[in-house]
């Protein structure tokens, strides 16, 4: 079995309720909000697309991750206005958005594969990466 290429592009999964506006995160089992594999360590955040990289499209990332929960296609959507790199020792990986388009979170999807939906309050252990990640997630989704 081969490893994953580390500069896979990853995806942040998040649910917004349409009538309360509350916002979820998935955490994957292995505790990490970018799926689907964690960065390594000593992992910066860009703050600008790198010159060299060739940008991505999300659909590969989004429907692996919707796959990874056994769910269909349409059941995630990928978030247009977000884009964010983050740098490993093997290059520039590109970071998506996406967001479950049921009415609730598929709670029993997530917990089928040891994930759980957290609020933004919830994530203070992630890394720094990772806290940088979501901040900028909420900033696109809640219009900040």
């Amino acid at each position: 079995m081969t490893s994953p290429d580390p500069r896979a592009p990853r995806v942040i999964l998040c649910h917004k309720q349409s009538t309360s506006a509350r916002l979820r995160f998935l955490q994957f089992a292995d505790g990490h909000v970018c799926g689907l594999q964690p960065f390594p360590p000593l992992s910066q955040l860009l703050d600008e697309t790198p010159e060299e990289k060739l940008l991505v499209h999300p659909a590969a990332t989004v429907n692996a991750a919707a796959e990874y929960f056994g769910l269909e296609g349409q059941a995630l959507e990928a978030e247009g206005e977000y884009q964010a790199f983050v740098e490993i020792p093997e290059g520039p990986v590109q970071v998506f958005l996406a967001y479950f388009t049921d009415i609730d979170p598929p709670f029993e999807a997530a917990e089928a594969c040891g994930a759980k939906f957290i609020d933004l309050t919830e994530a203070r252990g992630l890394s720094e990466v990772e806290l940088g990640l979501l901040r900028r997630a909420y900033e696109v989704l809640m219009g900040g």
